[in-house]
């Protein structure tokens, strides 16, 4: 083989191994346009997010159906108003209840969303007004340790 034949060779395995990480890079983002039909937004407002970030999953059931777009802080009503976009291919009814939920014990954290029984259904932009805000693990762990310290407080004297 020649030198230009083996360069080619080269550069033709180099673009092929570029294409599959660019082609990789896209499914593991979840950025295939194909998958999703016409998506609308909704928004939640919590008291307290936790570490939830842009990007995070949207659930329901354990099913992915969006992702968040947007967090932000409100003025106004001194809550964390967060924006999602959900597939268009689901439709929530009025009553769902948002809840931000975490993966295991000290995973990622998400949106997830439990249907209500309500036969009128949210619109683009429709705010779900029933929430629940993030666990805190650090406020759980504190109240256990105060109540256990008001209980040794309180035990008679011998």
């Amino acid at each position: 083989m020649s030198r230009t034949t083996l360069d080619l060779w080269v550069g033709v395995f180099v673009a092929m191994g570029i294409a599959a990480l660019f082609f990789l890079a896209i499914k593991v983002g979840s950025v295939s346009g194909s998958d999703i039909k016409s998506p609308y937004t909704l928004t939640a407002r919590f008291d307290n997010i936790g570490g939830l970030k842009v990007r995070a999953p949207v659930k329901v059931a354990g099913v992915l159906v969006g992702r968040v777009s947007e967090i932000h802080y409100d003025n106004e009503r001194f809550q964390a108003e967060v924006v999602f976009t959900v597939d268009g291919r689901y439709k929530f009814p009025t009553d769902t209840f948002a809840n931000i939920l975490t993966s295991g014990l000290l995973g990622e954290q998400y949106l997830g969303l439990d249907p209500g029984g309500e036969e009128k259904m949210l619109a683009p932009g429709d705010v779900i007004k029933k929430t629940q805000s993030a666990v805190v693990l650090e406020k759980l762990i504190s109240q256990f340790m105060f109540s256990k310290a008001a209980e040794g407080d309180t035990a008679p004297a011998k």
